[in-house]
């Protein structure tokens, strides 16, 4: 009688560490897609002016929407939904920031996405 309760304890144990480990992997998984950054400092190192920062403040704000909205898909649709994320916000910011501006965002887009492993 007493093994088999160790048994069912040790299998419990076991059940809620495996549960922690999936949840874990998951909190990571959507960390990994959250895209907020500090305006102020993407501005600076962008060198924006005060209209082409509040252009971009809007277009990362949907950009960081279209990622989240990837984290909660199913596996299959997540690498398609980042690229449609990731060349929509290109696409916008083109529009938005000079040749040399949208050279060093790219940069940092890149860099970032590599990072979180995403890319």
């Amino acid at each position: 009688m007493k093994r088999l309760f160790m048994m069912v304890v040790a299998m419990l144990t076991l059940t809620m560490a495996h549960a922690e480990n999936e949840e874990a992997k998951s909190t990571n998984n959507v960390e990994a897609y959250d895209m907020t950054v500090n305006y102020r400092k993407l501005a600076v190192a962008l060198d924006l002016n005060a209209d082409q920062m509040d252009a971009v403040e809007e277009i990362h704000n949907t950009f960081c929407q279209d990622m989240m909205l990837a984290a909660q898909a199913n596996k299959d649709e997540r690498e398609a939904l980042v690229d449609v994320a990731v060349k929509k916000d290109v696409r916008y910011m083109r529009y938005i920031l000079d040749h040399a501006q949208y050279r060093k965002y790219l940069m940092l887009l890149n860099v970032t996405l590599q990072n979180r492993g995403l890319k």
